[in-house]
């Protein structure tokens, strides 16, 4: 049967929205808790991270106006992590590597965080839902196999939807969330379009964590996926990673742990007023001379409707 470009598009967000039912969209949960902005910022002094910060020497600036932070923490706020593994035919002779990387990564979660493991090869598992027992992830991770193509965009849509099911442990508590994604190649069976991808993180507090794990077989093929995974982690916030090596995987695990330790949590309530549900452009700075740092870009404002 031929379908239409249109049809195909409404049948595969039909079929996306099954596999994601029951959970909230990120533009409503966004506009519930528009009335305050939380960023997770990253600082760094060249490459090292800093974090004996204090409040006083963050500026928060939203479309270059400057905002009055309300909330801040540099301890460890809880955070809830996808784990996305690429499971597709080519990470056939790295896949158990892969999965002691993954591990060890499980194994450096706190008390107070939770984790989802996820799988994608033409299909997205979620293999196991989010839970802070290590031995449990530890079981879904070695439960991966490799089969099939690439459903890059499809895993990234679902478990940025799988985020949404969860909340803090408490009403005064931020939990911060993040996706860390490791594929091997472009995206070649998804139903979802990576504009809707990208669209559906920037309206998310969801911070992405891609390792493109590259094959070195003299092809182009990784050049899309290394354009998208770079996108998608600068707008969100978080990091991308392009190790030529699988050897490399659990060194790079530990500094994405290293880095989710050792962040600042701020919260602002947006002086602007209106409700045009336009994109308002983010800048954190620090008064301390010589230090960087590193959040989302921005976020969708909220809407009249």
């Amino acid at each position: 049967m031929f379908l239409t470009t249109s049809a195909r598009r409404a049948l595969s967000l039909a079929l996306l929205a099954a596999l994601c039912a029951g959970t909230l969209i990120a533009q409503d949960r966004f506009r519930a808790g528009v009335d305050l902005v939380s960023l997770s910022v990253t600082v760094t002094d060249s490459g090292r991270y800093v974090t004996n910060l204090e409040k006083e020497e963050f500026e928060v600036f939203e479309d270059g106006a400057k905002q009055t932070i309300n909330f801040f923490s540099h301890g460890q706020q809880p955070i809830a992590l996808a784990v996305l593994l690429d499971t597709s035919a080519s990470m056939e002779n790295r896949l158990e590597t892969a999965q002691e990387a993954a591990i060890g990564f499980a194994r450096r979660m706190r008390t107070d965080d939770v984790m989802t493991v996820i799988d994608f090869d033409s299909q997205v598992r979620v293999l196991q839902t989010f839970t802070n027992d290590v031995p449990t992830l530890e079981k879904a991770i070695r439960h991966t196999s490799v089969n099939g193509s690439t459903a890059l965009y499809n895993a990234i849509y679902i478990s940025l939807k799988e985020l949404k099911k969860i909340k803090a442990p408490s009403a005064e508590e931020i939990r911060r969330e993040a996706i860390v994604v490791l594929s091997d190649g472009d995206d070649t069976s998804s139903l979802v379009e990576y504009e809707e991808v990208l669209d559906l993180a920037k309206r998310s507090e969801t911070a992405i964590y891609a390792i493109g794990l590259k094959q070195n077989t003299g092809r182009s093929e990784f050049k899309e996926a290394e354009f998208v995974l770079k996108q998608l982690s600068t707008e969100t916030g978080g990091r991308a990673f392009f190790p030529t090596s699988v050897g490399e995987l659990s060194g790079i695990y530990q500094q994405i742990s290293e880095e989710l330790a050792s962040q600042y949590s701020l919260g602002y309530t947006s002086k602007n007023s209106l409700r045009n549900g336009s994109w308002r452009r983010l800048v954190v700075r620090v008064t301390r001379p010589g230090l960087q740092t590193r959040t989302r870009r921005g976020y969708y404002g909220p809407s009249a409707e």
